[in-house]
């Protein structure tokens, strides 16, 4: 557990943050926050959702910065664990560390979308993009609940957070999994230009990620 003061002070109005943002979705959008929620048991906010995508979707914004909030807080308990920081700067780390976050993931997704039309791929690609980004809301979700227990009940160790880090993982990759599967004639007429892809967009990044944070 965290027990320093300026931890918890700043973890918890993260945390309020977090659960105002799902009352307002839940208030402005119950029916497909209810659908939402039971994304790992079934397809239905998928195909319903995902049939009328917009560029700029409220309830899909507020999801994502519910995701930002979650993964920053998550993201600095795990640094702290493995490296150990400062109280004094924490609040500056926190405000980096979700800009970072935001400004990597929609950047991302940005370049993603140019690609795609580049290599003729928006058919195959736009609603690989959905689901995966709802997926990716969808941890930001899981976080909640995960950065309360480690914020007031459990001493984060560096074992638990590997093993709460690839239960997200798999999580996320399950949803995508679900979509080759789902799309696997469409892809396999797109075979070379999805390989390059995935290469490019899905791979490169986080190894660049990684040898960044790796080397600093």
């Amino acid at each position: 557990m965290l027990r320093a003061t300026n931890y918890n002070e700043i973890f918890t109005l993260l945390l309020l943050a977090c659960l105002l943002i799902l009352a307002i979705i839940k208030v402005l959008f119950p029916k497909r926050f209810q659908d939402f929620t039971a994304i790992i048991f079934n397809f239905r906010y998928l195909k319903i959702y995902g049939r009328d995508q917009k560029f700029l979707d409220v309830f899909e914004g507020f999801l994502f910065l519910n995701l930002i909030i979650g993964l920053a807080i998550f993201s600095i308990i795990t640094y702290k664990t493995f490296f150990g920081i400062d109280t004094i700067n924490l609040n500056l780390l926190l405000l980096k560390t979700a800009i970072g976050i935001g400004i990597f993931i929609l950047i991302k997704v940005l370049i993603e979308r140019l690609i795609s039309s580049i290599l003729n791929l928006d058919s195959v690609i736009k609603n690989y993009l959905f689901e995966k980004i709802s997926y990716k809301n969808f941890l930001g979700l899981l976080l909640i609940p995960i950065n309360a227990i480690l914020i007031y009940s459990l001493v984060p160790s560096k074992s638990l957070l590997i093993a709460i880090g690839l239960i997200l993982f798999i999580v996320h990759t399950i949803g995508i999994f679900l979509f080759y599967k789902k799309n696997l004639s469409l892809i396999k007429n797109h075979i070379i230009y999805f390989i390059l892809y995935l290469c490019t967009l899905e791979i490169s990044p986080y190894v660049i990620l990684y040898k960044s944070l790796t080397t600093l």
